[in-house]
């Protein structure tokens, strides 16, 4: 199988002309080429996109800028189930090449600060598409939205952009804590105080009491925080029963202590 998909990493080679190269699948069977195609594939297509993303590691070792790109949208398109190869594929588009880019602006002289903004968004232009394809497989994929977000972040600097995506990813089923956590943090650094309070308090009361990868005492700590930060009056002030009554009875027990040892 692997001599048989070396005529395609050699179409793709030579089809990766331009400096954004675009694959389409539509465009899939002629650029397998040699009789090849992704029905043909059939139940390969998985062993066939695991030795091209092979392939598209050589390529990124080599710094290939344009053939990277375009085996990146082949993978994909041949196989598009595994999340892993969207996701570590957008974050070569985003990160990897943007510095490739900005690393060969620079040569001779340095890149002005609009060159290096430019090239930046247009890296994480390529990747945002490549991760809009992939939620039309993927459309209840948490760590996809994330990474949106965080592309829309680091790549754009777009912190409305960011905030809506890890809501987005903070409200899908089974979705990890830390995107309602940074959802509120996008809020704060908007100057959007009010929003992220409010948020906070809409999500404490469903996190697991000790779950570390919850940090529930950590939200709430937060919500201290902002209700400190806004002036919120004390009888309006969030009330966690678990939490709070757990600190209540260490220091009621903390006292009865000290009374005990007064004695």
């Amino acid at each position: 199988m692997g001599a048989a998909l070396q005529p395609v990493a050699d179409t793709v080679r030579r089809a990766a002309g331009g400096p954004e190269p675009a694959l389409a699948p539509a465009g899939l069977d002629a650029a397998l080429g040699r009789g090849v195609s992704v029905a043909v594939l059939g139940g390969y297509r998985g062993l066939a996109a695991d030795l091209l993303w092979l392939e598209t590691y050589v390529t990124w070792t080599a710094r290939d800028r344009p053939a990277t790109t375009a085996l990146i949208r082949l993978v994909t398109s041949i196989d598009e189930r595994p999340e892993s190869f969207w996701l570590n594929g957008a974050r070569i588009i985003a990160y990897d090449l943007a510095q490739w880019r900005l690393a060969e602006a620079a040569r001779g002289a340095a890149a002005s600060p609009a060159e290096c903004r430019r090239i930046r968004h247009e890296q994480a232009d390529a990747a945002v598409e490549l991760l809009a394809r992939a939620r039309r497989w993927h459309p209840r994929s948490a760590a996809i939205c994330i990474e949106l977000g965080n592309i829309e972040l680091v790549g754009r600097g777009d912190l409305a952009a960011a905030a809506r995506w890890y809501r987005a990813a903070a409200e899908l089923p089974r979705a990890p804590h830390c995107a309602a956590r940074v959802y509120a943090e996008l809020l704060r650094r908007q100057g959007r105080p009010a929003e992220a309070y409010a948020w906070l308090r809409r999500i404490h009361p469903a996190l697991p009491p000790g779950d570390p990868e919850a940090m529930p005492e950590a939200v709430l700590a937060r919500i201290r925080e902002l209700e400190t930060e806004l002036g919120v009056p004390a009888a309006d002030r969030y009330r966690s029963a678990g939490i709070d009554e757990a600190s209540q009875r260490g220091q009621k027990e903390e006292l009865t202590g000290f009374a005990g040892k007064v004695e």
